[in-house]
Parts: structure tokens; C-alpha cells; sequence
């Protein structure tokens, strides 16, 4: 039981610690003269997954065997999945209900009783504007292949491969510099007011080293409360009658993304759509880069058939969003099957571990 409780006061922490990080991301963007898309692509992103590369490099630098170090492979695998399934999912299904709920108030203002009938078709806008939906589409084609050559190198050995992992980190920096470079082109001239910092709420304009201690503060919070996290989910799965395959393939990845899935949350809920959705698709170009970059260079990087299966699902679940975010039909319900595509993962590995 005692497990369970730590289990939700972790998860508390970690919301929590988000509100306060994402309120001190979009002053340091601020400070920063980023763009607004580039706070969620890159500097959310970017601090939130940080703290996930740095447990794969010491899980592939320091592990004894080949089997400690296929940790951080399955991790650098499990990362992307949860990103392109369950954060996508959750993301879409607080749009769907907040625009319910936003409906439902119109409605009940007016003296109209809300209605299934009366609520759907708001519903079924499309969650950005086309710019938005160019811009989310452009960071999956960005994802799509380098993630399908990380996937494909699992299935190979050649001498030179560790050298490769140099390229998933030049592919991050370039994609850092065109995120910089255009966000600030497409978005410099926008001046939207932002909610007072949180450790200075009465400031109108917060110190400098206030944005960075609260950021600094709050990531060393999420980091602690989410590896404590994954650290009781180790303890329920078996609980459970899970096995540690299981607990390891389905539910560690969540839990190491319930960052970015929490920070979705809350942009979502202050009516910030699209920084929710840029700050998934910033973490999943972090991901598909960073710790594979790591993994090439210190582990075989060899894939067994769960593994593929992710790697397999995780592309299929892309190509969904790209072609509806091309298409301009990406509502909050289409949004929200993404996250079908875990349930298919996980439906999957019963034949795969059976």
C-alpha cells in the first residue's frame, strides 16, 4: 500500500512542479528572445528531457553487462513510443474535453441544456490553424526518418556503427538552429503578456535569476519525483502480476515522459494548444537524437523482436499524425486515437513475450 501512496504523491510533485517550470520556461523564452514555438520545442523540451539522456548515458556508461546496458536501448526506444502514442493521446483527449466543457458553459449561459448533440460539433474543429499545423507537421518529417535509420541500425552490425551515433547529435543541433532561427522570424513580433513568475508574483517584469532559479529549481524537482516514480512502478508491476519485462516495455516509458505529458496538460488548460503540442514534438525530436546518439557509441544498439515492435509502432502512429496534420484534419478527437496505437503496441508483445 505504501507504495500506492508514493506512487500519487509522486505524480502530485510532478504536476505541480510543472505548473511552476512551464511558468518559468515561457519567461526565460522571454529572456531569451525566443520565439514562442521554440519555447515548447526546445527550451520545455529540451529541459525536460535532459535529465532522461542523462540516466541512458549512465546506464549504457556504467552498466556491467550487456544486459544493464540494453536498458538504456529499450529506454531510448520506450521514450518516442510514449511521446507519439499516450502524450499525443492525453493532449488530444484535454482538448476534447475542454471544448466540451467550454461549450456546455455557452450553452448553459444561454438557458440551452448541453447536449451530446450540442457539444460534438465544436468538438470537431481542428485543433490549430493550418501555420500550426505546418509547423507540427514539419517536426514530424523531421522525426519520421531519422527515427526510421535509428530503427534500421538496430537490425545491422558493422564496425563503423558506433561512429554514427556522432550523426543523431548533429541532426539535434541542426534541427536546435532551425527551430532558434525560425521561430524567432515567424514570431518575433509578437508580444503576448505572461503570467507573473511564480517566485515573484508581484514583480511585473522578474528578475533574471528568478526565471532561471525557478527553472533550475523545478526541473531538479520533476527529475527526482519522476525516477521516483518509475522507481515504484518497478515494486506494483510484479505487485500486479506484471513481469519486469512488462513493467519495463509498458509502463516505465509513461512514466519517464509524465513530464512533458504534464506540461501538456497544463498548456492545454491555460488555453495554450500550441505550445502543448510543440513541446511533444520537441521532446520526440530530443529522443529519437540524444539517446540513441548515446546508445550508438556505448552499447551493441542491437533490437530484439519487442523492441522492433515499438520501433514499428511508433513510426505507424507518426505517419497517422503527419497525414492528418497535412491534411489540415487533425481534431481533438483524431488526435486522441494516438493513443490507440499503445494499446496496439501492448496487444502486440503478448505473442512477442508469450
Amino acid at each position: 500500500m505504501i507504495h500506492f501512496v508514493f506512487l500519487l504523491v509522486c505524480a502530485v510533485a510532478i504536476y505541480l512542479s510543472c505548473e511552476w517550470f512551464v511558468n518559468a520556461v515561457e519567461w526565460l523564452g522571454e529572456r531569451l528572445n525566443v520565439g514562442r514555438m521554440a519555447v515548447g520545442t526546445v527550451l520545455a523540451a529540451f529541459g525536460t528531457a535532459l535529465p532522461e539522456s542523462v540516466v541512458t548515458l549512465v546506464a549504457v556508461t556504467t552498466g556491467g553487462t550487456e544486459e544493464a546496458k540494453d536498458i538504456g536501448i529499450g529506454a531510448a526506444m520506450g521514450g518516442p513510443l510514449a511521446l507519439a502514442t499516450v502524450a499525443y493521446g492525453v493532449t488530444g483527449a484535454m482538448l476534447l474535453l475542454k471544448r466540451r466543457r467550454e461549450r456546455a458553459a455557452v450553452l448553459a449561459t444561454a438557458g440551452t441544456p448541453p447536449s451530446d448533440s450540442a457539444v460534438s460539433p465544436d468538438a470537431e474543429e481542428a485543433t490549430g490553424t493550418e501555420q500550426d499545423m505546418k509547423r507540427l507537421a514539419k517536426d514530424q518529417k523531421w522525426f519520421l526518418p531519422i527515427f526510421i535509420v535509428k530503427v534500421a541500425l538496430g537490425l545491422v552490425a558493422f564496425a563503423f556503427k558506433p561512429a554514427l551515433g556522432l550523426l543523431f547529435f548533429t541532426a539535434y543541433a541542426v534541427y536546435f538552429w532551425r527551430e532558434i532561427r525560425s521561430s524567432r522570424a515567424e514570431e518575433g513580433d509578437e508580444d503576448e503578456e505572461l503570467e507573473p513568475l511564480r517566485l515573484q508574483p508581484k514583480a511585473t517584469s522578474p528578475a533574471t535569476w528568478a526565471v532561471v532559479a525557478q527553472t533550475l529549481a523545478t526541473l531538479v524537482v520533476i527529475f527526482f519525483a519522476a525516477h521516483f516514480f518509475v522507481k515504484q512502478l518497478d515494486v506494483i508491476g510484479p505487485m500486479l502480476g506484471l513481469s519486469a519485462t512488462v513493467t519495463a516495455l509498458l509502463l516505465s516509458p509513461i512514466a519517464t515522459e509524465l513530464p512533458e505529458i504534464m506540461n501538456a496538460v497544463i498548456w492545454v488548460r491555460q488555453g495554450k494548444t500550441e505550445l502543448a503540442l510543440a513541446n511533444v514534438s520537441g521532446a520526440m525530436m530530443i529522443q529519437a537524437t540524444v539517446p540513441s546518439g548515446i546508445g550508438l557509441l556505448f552499447t551493441r544498439w542491437h533490437f530484439d523482436a519487442a523492441l522492433l515492435w515499438s520501433g514499428l509502432t511508433t513510426m505507424a502512429a507518426i505517419t497517422y499524425l503527419l497525414l492528418t496534420m497535412r491534411a489540415h484534419r487533425l481534431t481533438p478527437r483524431r488526435l486522441t486515437v494516438a493513443a490507440g496505437f499503445y494499446v496496439l503496441f501492448a496487444l502486440g508483445l503478448i505473442p512477442i513475450l508469450g
